[in-house]
This record gives structure tokens, C-alpha cells and sequence, in this order.
């Protein structure tokens, strides 16, 4: 299969091209200095790489600087993702697009409502939530209106080895190294009360893949665990992986305006289509997340 990966040098980019190329897949890339916001060099892009599937990772994916940058956000995001569907309707032979969404699309979900289901309506908190859910209607015309198999894949909170600091476990995960390494006396934190549906990237990517080919277009389905872990719980856990016993203090400058308290999402329309399961533990993603950034 002959894949074109949109934001492959980002961190579930580079993650998601090296198992399209294990699986056999003929993977592309966008030219580095293209932004998606380009029409005209999207287009040429798409029209020299003929691909025979899409996957459309290329966005502004930090909640944090959503709100610093909303509209710059909603640009790269929804702009850019009908862009791509544009120029994919316009191709001799139209691809599969799977569509890289987000499960902050749901908002704060009533605890009855949990876990999580595809059914649950758009309530988005955030600027970057808001890009992602008017992104996702834009793959959905595309394929209500002109028959381009969108299908969407509603990723919550994953991490792993390579993904860089403003993500919420890679920040922790740099301070615990460095006071394992005597250069920091306590670790400075958000909200940590808040739980969140973790993955690893690895069991991310191949779910990715696994839609790329089987999933239903038009359809959405949620990429996750299927149970919630408090970020203090996260932090705990990385401290006594990495051997450190220092303070924790809560910093004003890293809570958000507005945050979700608990997501955790239904995986089941997932497992049941493909037989996914999620592999990588939540200690061998957090161990391999710090050995990273020791290496480093």
C-alpha cells in the first residue's frame, strides 16, 4: 500500500511511518518546508506522491498553545485538514484518508457517560478541541458529498519515547530525570487530580494502521486504553521508576483555563472491528520514556 503520512517528522509521525514501513507499506512524505495551509503545493504534493491511502497527522496538537495561538490553531487545523481533502477529492484515483482527530472533541463528559463512546456529541473546552471537531466535519462532507473514504480515528492522551516537552508526561518525565541527576530540588506540576486515558504510542500507531485499511469510512472510533490514570498516580510512578523522593509543588503558570477532570474512552467499536489490542504497559512506556531522555 502506497501511504502518504502527513506530519511524519512529529513524534506519533515518525512512530507511525516506521510501522507503515515494517508492515510492507510504500510510505511518503509531505516536502519538509510545505505548510498544509499551502493549497497550491498540497495539491502538487499529493498529485506527485499518488497515494493509494492518507494518513493526516500534520497539526497544532498542544492544547496549551492553543490558547495562547486559537486562531493560528484553528488554521492549521481545520483549514489545513480540508486542504488535504480537496486536494484528495481531486486526485485520478481518490485515497482512504484516515483522519488523526482527538477525544478532547467530547469535552467534559458527565460521569455517567463514561467511558466514553463515539456517540457522545461535540462539547469542546479548548481552541484546539474546536479545530479538531471542525476538522472532523470537514473530512465528513468530504466523504457525505464527494465520496472520499474519510475515516476518523479519535486518539486520547498517548505518549512514549521521542515526544517532547508541553505534553504532560514528557514534561514530568524531564524533571524527574533531572533531579535524579541533582539539578532540580522539587518538580513543579499542573493540575495533577485530573485522569486521563493513557496509551503508548506503539499500540497508537497500529491502530492507526489497522483503521487505515478496515475502517468504515465516514465512521469515527476512539484510540484508546479503556481506563483512566491520575496524573499524580503518573508522577509517582515515573518517580519511583527513575529512584527520586523530592517534592512536588503545584505552579499556577501550568494549570490551564479550563481542563477536562476525568476522560476515559470506550474502545469497544475498535477491538470489535479489528481485534486491537493495546500491548506496551503503562511502567514499560513510562521506563521507556525516561531511559529517552537519559540518553539524552
Amino acid at each position: 500500500m502506497r501511504v502518504l503520512v502527513t506530519g511524519s517528522r512529529g513524534f506519533v509521525g515518525t512512530w507511525l511511518c516506521r510501522h507503515l514501513e515494517e508492515s510492507g507499506d510504500e510510505v511518503s512524505e509531505l516536502p519538509k518546508d510545505l505548510d498544509v495551509r499551502d493549497t497550491g503545493g498540497l495539491a502538487e504534493a499529493l498529485a506527485e506522491a499518488a497515494p493509494e491511502a492518507v494518513c493526516h497527522l500534520a497539526a497544532q496538537a498542544n492544547v496549551g498553545a492553543s490558547w495562547r495561538d486559537p486562531v493560528e490553531t484553528f488554521s492549521v487545523n481545520a483549514i489545513g485538514t480540508l486542504n488535504l481533502c480537496v486536494a484528495a477529492v481531486a486526485l485520478p484515483q481518490k485515497p482512504r484518508v484516515l483522519h488523526v482527530s482527538t477525544a478532547e472533541v467530547y469535552g467534559q463528559v458527565p460521569p455517567e457517560h463514561m467511558p466514553v463512546t463515539e456517540e457522545e456529541p461535540f462539547a469542546p473546552v479548548n481552541p484546539y478541541a474546536a479545530s479538531k471537531a471542525a476538522a472532523e466535519m470537514a473530512g465528513l462532507q468530504a466523504w457525505l458529498g464527494q465520496g472520499l473514504e474519510v475515516v476518523r480515528a479519535r486518539a486520547f492522551n498517548h505518549t512514549g519515547p521521542g515526544q517532547p516537552e508541553g505534553f504532560v508526561a514528557p514534561d514530568l518525565a524531564h524533571q524527574v530525570v533531572r533531579a535524579a541527576r541533582g539539578e532540580l530540588d522539587f518538580i513543579s506540576t499542573g493540575n495533577i487530580s485530573v485522569k486521563r486515558d493513557l496509551s503508548d504510542v506503539r499500540d497508537v500507531v497500529r491502530a492507526y494502521r489497522l483503521l487505515l485499511v478496515h475502517g468504515k469510512p465516514g465512521a469515527a472510533y476512539n484510540v484508546c486504553r479503556g481506563e483512566a490514570v491520575a496524573i499524580s498516580t503518573l508522577l509517582r510512578r515515573l518517580m519511583e521508576l527513575a529512584g527520586v523522593d523530592v517534592p512536588v509543588r503545584p505552579d499556577p503558570a501550568r494549570y490551564r483555563p479550563a481542563d477536562v477532570p476525568e476522560h476515559v474512552g470506550d474502545p469497544g467499536r475498535l477491538k470489535a472491528l479489528t481485534g486491537w489490542q493495546p500491548e506496551v504497559s503503562l511502567d514499560q512506556t513510562l521506563s521507556d520514556l525516561l531511559a529517552s531522555l537519559q540518553v539524552d
